[in-house]
């Protein structure tokens, strides 16, 4: 069984940057998908950010697209989100996950466990 955590959320300015971080433990990370999804309140959980296990295939959603950067590192079974610019519309709880396959999914239903999700405030 795969467990996840994620870190470095918290308040930031419109404009500042933050840097989350998702750590795995269980399985072989190396072999996984890694996704990055957020939830604000009141809307459905919405993909963001994805990446394949060798680094080589990213998605992004329209809506960050410029403005954040997935990427992972096997050796220390971790992925990061990378978010400047940062908008009020990003104010959400974010959560990390993993899909079992090797190709990059948008939808939260391929992905097979998630995190517990970390809380991003950005104030205008």
């Amino acid at each position: 069984q795969v467990q996840l955590v994620e870190s470095g959320g918290g308040l930031v300015q419109a404009g500042g940057s933050l840097r989350l971080s998702c750590a795995a433990s269980g399985g072989t990370f190396s072999s996984y998908v890694m996704g990055w999804f957020r939830q604000a309140p009141g809307k459905e959980r919405e993909f963001v950010a994805a990446i394949n296990w060798s680094s080589s295939s990213t998605r992004y959603a329209d809506s960050v697209k410029g403005r954040f950067t997935i990427s992972r590192d096997n050796a220390k079974k971790t992925v990061y989100l990378q978010m400047n610019s940062l908008i009020p519309e990003d104010t959400a709880v974010y959560y990390c996950a993993v899909d079992f396959s090797f190709a990059v999914a948008t939808t939260p239903g391929r992905y097979d466990y998630w995190g517990q999700g970390s809380q991003v405030t950005v104030s205008s």
